[in-house]
């Protein structure tokens, strides 16, 4: 998604205490960064404007997350949408930054031992020539399974069907185990499902729905799904 330039975005993040300036200072020591290092640390790569993040963290607070996008204007959205979500509370267990997510290996090691991974809607690079850069090529799946504990999942939607299929394909290839598929969320969909700003825009379009749940190479676990 394209937004304009907004000269106010970096001072109002760099103001904020659960942004990250400088996020390759803290590779390895991410959990330290938390107010319970040892609670478990899930990633939304692709944040957009904060409407997912922030209602799971709220919702989950014995859990630490890390939201990633890499334009300071979709953040700085997400930045209030978290403060709103929490209102008069400190937002302890969310840390945000601007990142290209391609670089992620820059700032995420496999000490940081990740539990979750989630991609909502993100760019579907249609174009033959682009499709490197999608979030679940294969490059970027194995830098995924570089960082994901054992038992760590990864929750995948999306409204594009291409990408879907392509998703699949890619998965299977990188040795990943598909623990659930839906091509359509109105008949089955993740148990306790946050929809997205985008799913909610789709859905009011008439598009179906689609995600994977799947985990990395040797960590095959069944899921419980809502039917």
């Amino acid at each position: 998604m394209r937004m304009r330039k907004k000269p106010y975005a970096r001072p109002e993040l760099e103001s904020c205490s659960f942004f990250i300036k400088k996020p390759r200072e803290y590779r390895t020591k991410w959990k330290a960064q938390f107010k319970s290092p040892s609670a478990p640390l899930y990633l939304e790569l692709g944040c957009g404007k904060g409407g997912f993040i922030a209602q799971l963290a709220y919702r989950k607070q014995h859990h630490n997350f890390l939201a990633i996008d890499i334009k300071d204007e979709m953040l700085v959205v997400a930045k209030r949408n978290v403060e709103a979500a929490f209102a008069s509370e400190e937002p302890h267990n969310v840390r945000i930054m601007s990142w290209n997510i391609e670089r992620l290996h820059e700032i995420l090691a496999k000490e940081d031992a990740v539990d979750g991974i989630y991609i909502n809607f993100c760019n579907p690079w249609p174009k033959r020539k682009h499709k490197k850069h999608r979030l679940t090529y294969p490059r970027q799946l194995e830098l995924y399974a570089m960082i994901m504990k054992p038992g760590a999942k990864l929750y995948f939607k999306t409204d594009d069907e291409l990408l879907f299929i392509d998703t699949h394909h890619y998965l299977e290839e990188a040795g990943w185990s598909i623990l659930f598929e839906s091509d359509d969320f109105s008949k089955r969909c993740f148990k306790e499902n946050i929809e997205t700003e985008h799913e909610k825009m789709f859905l009011a379009e008439g598009k179906k729905i689609k995600g994977i749940i799947a985990a990395p190479p040797n960590a095959q676990e069944v899921i419980e799904c809502s039917q």
